[in-house]
């Protein structure tokens, strides 16, 4: 059965080209072209549809807003149509605050042929969507609630990766960490500009500090730092200390930055003082580096399937025996803090 989509923004060349591609599809229906919130409401109530790509800038009632209302109402799966600058990602990463799944960011220039390049990720995309299971926003947490911590040391580094669906499950994990914990790098597939926003707003929520990894700099407790959108993270040694390196260069596991790089740079020179887990996401990135984690001692561990937006990154890991232990998103904060401690006595979770 068809995938039944809904296209809504204020653009008559932006329908027509998204609709256009939905088409060409033969898993995918177009039911529906609306240029406005009024116009939308009208066809989601008609159609029903299966997936929604939704603009973030329109007038009368802007994407956001629209958004909110129908999580509340009538959660569905939404993608984010929105606009490579700075304004564009603060408002998609609210989005997926509210609820939705993901997001295709649209070109500033020559739209036609941009749009016309992305036709198999937006494709894929609205598939992933329609496969994924849409979620009631999750309120923050108060700073207060941070899980206590016995842990004093400096040699502990915690890793994180996260694809579709994982920004809300980062902030669901940080948020409650105690200011206490190890230092903690993270890997999340999105562009520059939304990496950037998007640990600024992390840092706003948290008792920890949160912010866009620079080359370089040292880790320390009580920080993470999320890897810019067109870098690779690794870690490497340098004296006594653990640092940040920024790289270029292609596509690793069919990302940049990728989890996997991140992963075994921790296995080479962290080793068994690492503490590693891959949450929710579309595809296998992180699978082999989280193997390669486990076979140097590090603990590690996969979001469980119900909990996952989308539950393909940990499946991945969990198929290849990277790790055996599966853990709810609501239970993630706390078994990584007490991996933390148990690190510190030589147990093994």
């Amino acid at each position: 059965m068809a995938i039944r989509v809904l296209v809504v923004d204020d653009s008559a060349l932006i329908r027509s080209l998204l609709s256009e591609i939905i088409r060409q599809d033969p898993d995918l229906e177009l039911v529906g072209a609306a240029p406005d919130a009024f116009v939308a409401k009208e066809m989601v109530m008609k159609f029903n549809p299966d997936v929604i790509t939704l603009d973030i800038e329109m007038p009368k009632v802007d994407g956001l807003t629209f958004l909110d209302r129908l999580m509340k109402a009538r959660p569905t799966p939404v993608l984010m149509i929105s606009t490579l600058t700075e304004k564009g990602a603060e408002a998609t990463i609210r989005s997926l605050e509210i609820g939705a799944i993901d997001f295709i960011a649209k070109p500033k220039l020559n739209v036609a042929h941009g749009i016309a390049q992305y036709q198999h990720e937006i494709v894929q995309k609205i598939k992933i969507a329609a496969a994924s299971k849409p979620r009631a926003r999750t309120p923050s947490v108060a700073k207060s609630a941070a899980i206590p911590i016995s842990y004093r040391g400096t040699e502990t580094i915690v890793g994180i990766g996260a694809s579709t669906g994982g920004t809300e499950a980062i902030r669901h994990v940080l948020e409650r960490l105690s200011p206490a914990f190890p230092a903690t790098v993270i890997t999340q597939h999105m562009p520059p500009n939304f990496t950037r926003s998007f640990a600024q707003r992390l840092d706003g929520l948290c008792k920890i500090n949160v912010h866009e990894a620079k080359d370089g700099e040292r880790l320390l407790p009580g920080n993470a730092y999320i890897a810019p959108g067109d870098r690779h993270l690794e870690v490497v040694r340098h004296g006594a200390d653990y640092r940040i390196r920024l790289i270029d260069g292609p596509l690793v596991s069919g990302h940049k930055p990728s989890v996997d790089v991140m992963f075994a740079s921790l296995a080479k020179v962290a080793g068994n003082n690492t503490i590693a887990t891959v949450l929710t996401g579309m595809g296998k990135d992180g699978a082999k580096g989280l193997l390669a984690l486990s076979q140097a001692g590090a603990i590690t561990m996969a979001q469980d399937e119900d909990s996952c937006v989308v539950y393909g990154m940990p499946k991945a890991a969990v198929e290849i025996g990277a790790t055996t232990n599966v853990v709810s998103l609501d239970n993630m904060s706390m078994t990584l803090t007490k991996a933390v401690e148990q690190k510190g006595t030589g147990m093994r979770l």
